[in-house]
């Protein structure tokens, strides 16, 4: 099997980014040594860094493909430098709480992804006899929503529903994914009678900062009498990181994620009637953003993904422009990479530090350790992007299906050239090659 070889002044290693030259053969990374090699494909000052992993992505199909699918969503993707997606168990229909829903999935899936694909199961009221054939049919893990999911296909667990799911997937070796937000449900005050709906702030207060940490500290508890790996989906409330350090200081399994919108976007700042900037947990204020950058420096949070959640555009209401009945979900897939480096740049974030958040802890959360890494033996998954080069994000640059998204207009750092999925180029400068990717059914790596 005949050796490619590639090589830059920027290689993110394990060890720190150096000059280096890759050595692929088939699908693997078989040889790495320092310096530039005069017989590789040399691509200078860019960086070549592993493929990124976004293992928080609504893919919607079957069942609401109209919102995204598995050949739109994974296009976009590689775009982005993103090699390996992971599914949520919802918008799709079936919801994925069952092995045979997973089947319809990968049955959905076959022939369209340009990536590669895993899947999350879904932790609902009375599935919990279902969860070992999830694992067994292929689920990374299981996700709960603490809240009213938005759709009726996927009820909320209640405590109940946690405390009998939570020791089984502690058994399977699974992680629980949580989206951490209880409806306190307090009738002595109404926080938007009377507030204007067109107003981002109304919804806002809708969903105060206290639904997340009631939910966290309960998952903490949870996790600390089942024994359960908790992972908090979508961080948005800078109010519950202290809960979340005491609990990594007692050693207790949880981890977390946060996403670009609570990095890079801020309350104040969003316009009346924008609707395409809503989301649950919300955006919240420009002092709790600067809270979570903090966080993700120091490693209380430890990674960022997109949380792609399209829908058909109607259902945002943008002539409306009322944020409490509009779909709630933000697309962002294919920005990842551009949004966070735009931001971390400026904060003095290295290189090395991005690939972190976006591709090692990502890959090892999902329990995919031939992923997110440029080391020997590892696929050849990698991404090849100019951090000096600048763009402003226009609907005509976006491989999703619907183009809103918050980000157009604004000015981004971080232009992908080439994203290579287990040793082939599968994306350059605007074309894609033919689909070649896989299914991911294991952990390499059990929570």
């Amino acid at each position: 099997m005949a050796r490619l070889r590639l090589s830059s002044k920027r290689v993110v290693l394990p060890a720190g980014v150096t000059p280096a030259t890759l050595s692929l053969e088939g699908e693997r990374i078989v040889e790495i040594v320092a310096g530039r090699a005069q017989d590789a494909l040399d691509f200078g000052d860019w960086v070549i860094s592993p493929g990124f992993v976004d293992c928080h992505v609504h893919i919607n199909e079957p069942g609401r493909s109209e919102w995204e699918g598995f050949e739109s969503a994974t296009r976009a993707a590689l775009a982005g430098g993103v090699t390996t997606l992971v599914d949520m168990p919802l918008n799709s229909l079936p919801v994925t709480t069952n092995a045979t829903a997973l089947q319809a999935k990968l049955d959905a899936c076959a022939g369209k992804c340009h990536t590669d694909v895993g899947f999350w199961g879904g932790v609902v009221p009375d599935n919990a006899r279902d969860l070992a054939d999830l694992r067994d049919a292929g689920a990374l893990g299981c996700k709960a929503f603490l809240v009213h999911s938005g759709i009726d296909e996927f009820p909320n667990a209640t405590e109940a529903d946690l405390r009998r799911a939570m020791p089984i997937l502690r058994k399977l070796g699974l992680p629980l994914l949580a989206h951490a937000e209880l409806d306190l449900g307090d009738g002595s005050r109404d926080p938007v009678k009377d507030m204007d709906p067109r107003r981002y702030v109304s919804y806002l207060h809708s969903r105060p900062k206290e639904w997340e940490d009631a939910a966290i500290r309960l998952l903490v508890d949870l996790c600390r009498e089942t024994g359960c790996r908790v992972h908090i989906v979508h961080l948005s409330s800078a109010s519950a990181l202290p809960i979340l350090r005491a609990a990594r200081r007692e050693g207790l399994p949880i981890t977390a994620e946060t996403c670009p919108h609570y990095l890079c976007l801020e309350s104040e700042a969003i316009p009346d009637g924008a609707t395409h900037y809503k989301c649950a947990p919300p955006i919240r204020e420009h002092l709790n953003r600067e809270a979570l950058w903090a966080a993700l420096l120091e490693g209380t949070i430890d990674f960022v993904v997109t949380d792609h959640s399209p829908c058909v555009p109607h259902l945002k209401q943008l002539e409306a422009g009322d944020f409490m009945s509009a779909w709630g979900g933000i697309a962002s897939l294919q920005l990842g990479l551009s949004t966070i480096w735009t931001e971390a740049r400026r904060r003095g974030a290295s290189i090395e530090q991005l690939c972190n958040w976006l591709s090692r802890a990502p890959a090892h959360f999902a329990g995919l350790e031939s992923k997110g890494r440029i080391a020997l033996g590892t696929q050849a998954d990698l991404t090849i992007w100019d951090p000096e080069a600048r763009y402003q994000l226009r609907s005509e640059d976006l491989y999703f299906r619907h183009k809103l998204t918050p980000y157009l207009g604004h000015e981004l750092y971080g232009v992908v050239k080439q994203t290579w999925l287990r040793g082939q180029c599968a994306f350059e400068t605007g074309q894609h090659a033919p689909a070649r990717g896989r299914p991911l059914l294991q952990r390499e790596v059990n929570a």
